[in-house]
């Protein structure tokens, strides 16, 4: 059964049928647009993974892209590149996408050459031996950047040696560590159709999409399965920082930090007010933050806050990079920010401007249409439902200075953790 979702000004014609199987497909109508894009989620990422194939779904993602039954790598990069389009993947805490961006009149090669790639990848042992080394390059591409490693290491030193504490990439040891055998098992047993979810923005018809999707996946659709239950995440939510500080020692010239606590899941109702609140403490130029620490003293040249959700738990965090020497001041200003405002909130003033500024966000954020299939995605996967553009501008709208004080007091009243990159030693750690 085919339900509409949406139909308004902001949002195009939304539009969602589950087919037999449970293979989910979503739509968004743009007329005014003559592309389309097309993504083909699957619910699983890296928190799925046990510390044996640690980054195994972001080393399948690579591995599908080099061959199916029927077409090679090469095969499939010139098809793409013949229509001037562009194809890629990427792979998260909770899901894996792969999508396309076309011309609205070759949509049908996109369901065409991502449906093989999902459905009938080869997962060879040469392919396999040859991506691992492009993966492990990867890995010490992000050891090489500083400001990309001190984000893995502040999710172990909040979450431990859990699902959500590991990188989305592994680690060295489980990437030589993983056979053949261990990565197309992971795929045999995860992309099954239930936790499959197909989503296509821009010049598209649901109907077209509906019929070229039941003809790709055609001999995956029988029965009556449903989807895949939405995450919850609550066996493994976790309360408090699993350590106080973590550091990688590297001889950088700046130290690079990230000051942070847990915070709300992405289904508690409360993320709105959470939105505002992180947006009014380091999420732009006029933040806190940014004009305490780098406007009025010059300290840092980046500094800002972000707010993670996840199922069942999320992350708050304060980054910034300044030299050695500046980093106990710098420490000292956001903890005395964070301090101020869990006892004190923000003003109305404040929560006007960050609604503003989020709500501004949303709208520019839908322009194109890879930002609307991912939209899509996303509500899907992750939230079981489609709020129309106009219902997530409302809910900003109805946020006030009481609810961010109490989200506020509640984040920021618990004990924090810090991840420390730069030329520090472990005893030094005790003293920031």
């Amino acid at each position: 059964m085919t339900q509409l979702l949406d139909l308004d000004e902001v949002g195009g014609r939304v539009e969602r049928t589950e087919l037999p199987g449970g293979l989910r497909v979503l739509t968004e109508t743009m007329p005014g647009v003559l592309s389309a894009t097309l993504g083909i989620w699957v619910g699983v990422g890296s928190r799925d993974e046990p510390p044996a194939v640690a980054g195994s779904s972001h080393f399948l993602e690579h591995l599908l892209f080099k061959g199916t039954a029927t077409r090679s790598a090469l095969e499939i990069a010139t098809a793409m590149d013949a229509v001037g389009g562009e194809m890629n993947a990427f792979t998260a805490k909770e899901h894996t996408c792969y999508y396309a961006n076309v011309l609205a009149s070759d949509l049908p090669l996109a369901v065409t050459l991502l449906s093989d790639l999902v459905t009938e990848a080869r997962n060879t042992a040469e392919d396999l031996e040859s991506e691992r080394t492009v993966v492990l390059e990867e890995i010490a591409m992000r050891d090489d950047e500083p400001s990309d490693a001190v984000h893995d290491l502040f999710s172990e030193t909040l979450f431990g040696d859990t699902p959500l504490g590991r990188s989305v990439l592994g680690t060295v040891e489980s990437i030589e560590g993983l056979s053949r055998d261990d990565v197309d098992g992971w795929y045999r047993s995860r992309y099954a159709v239930p936790s499959v979810v197909v989503t296509a923005a821009g010049r598209v018809d649901h109907q077209q999409v509906l019929d070229l999707v039941t003809a790709a996946f055609a001999d995956r659709l029988g029965g009556d399965t449903r989807p895949a239950p939405l995450r919850t995440g609550e066996h493994e939510a976790v309360h408090k920082p699993a350590r106080a500080a973590g550091l990688i020692a590297r001889k950088t010239e700046q130290t690079h930090l990230l000051l942070g606590t847990p915070a709300m899941g992405r289904l508690d109702a409360r993320r709105y007010a959470g939105a505002v609140l992180d947006a009014a403490v380091g999420g732009g130029m006029s933040s806190r933050l940014f004009q305490e620490i780098r406007e009025k003293r010059g300290l840092v040249y980046s500094v800002g806050s972000a707010l993670s959700h996840y199922a069942g738990v999320g992350a708050f965090s304060v980054y910034a990079g300044c030299a050695k020497k500046r980093v106990p001041e710098v420490l000292r200003l956001v903890r005395e920010e964070l301090d101020r405002v869990a006892a004190e909130g923000i003003t109305a003033e404040e929560v006007a401007r960050s609604r503003g500024q989020l709500k501004g966000g949303v709208v520019l954020g839908l322009e194109d249409t890879g930002s609307r299939m991912s939209r899509l995605g996303k509500s899907e996967l992750s939230y079981g439902e489609y709020l129309p553009v106009r219902e997530v501008l409302a809910r900003l709208d109805a946020v006030d200075e009481a609810q961010v004080r109490e989200v506020a007091a509640e984040l920021f009243g618990q004990d924090s953790c810090l991840a420390v990159v730069g030329p520090y030693r472990e005893s030094d750690l005790d003293r920031l």
